[in-house]
């Protein structure tokens, strides 16, 4: 295929309905390129079944590795996301991702998001991607869970140690 077809194939994929993602009610939009971003860590939450991919843009991974957390710095987006939790169909004990409930990130700028402890929060529900929140102010829905961890710059994720990384 040549680079004109490629472009126009490319074209024809952005303009197919159901594509466009539109911004969270406090104007973020969904960060471009999430899906190759790498994952910082992963979670099983009891409560309500579900498993998380915990991953981070490249500031996000640079700040994990040189245990820079706390706080995380300025640029840092974190982006967590959620399937519920079913069955293995060949394994009795192990659970899968089933059904994809949401995406959510946090995107850190202490001056911009001061009031939400220097964090923007957005999320995105279901495979349509529909926008949370009725308003923008849904993101204090968003702050009143993380404030457990404050001390923590808000964050509830412990980036995972691979063998070879350097102690934190």
């Amino acid at each position: 295929m040549n680079k004109h077809a490629l472009f126009l194939a490319g074209a024809l994929v952005a303009a197919v309905p159901g594509f466009a993602v539109e911004p969270a009610p406090n104007g973020i939009t969904l960060p471009e390129g999430y899906r190759q971003w790498k994952v910082l860590s992963v979670h099983h939450r009891s409560d309500n079944n579900t498993l998380r991919a915990v991953l981070g843009n490249d500031v996000a991974q640079k700040a994990a590795r040189d245990g820079k957390t706390n706080p995380w710095p300025d640029g840092v987006v974190l982006g967590k996301l959620v399937w519920k939790a079913v069955k293995h169909d060949r394994w009795e004990t192990a659970v899968e991702p089933g059904a994809f409930i949401h995406a959510e990130f946090m995107i850190k700028d202490a001056a911009k998001y001061a009031s939400t402890g220097g964090w923007g929060y957005a999320r995105w529900l279901g495979k349509e991607q529909k926008p949370y929140g009725a308003d923008a102010n849904f993101v204090q829905e968003c702050l009143n869970c993380h404030i457990p961890v404050k001390d923590r710059d808000y964050v509830f994720t412990h980036p995972v140690q691979l063998p070879g990384d350097p102690e934190r």
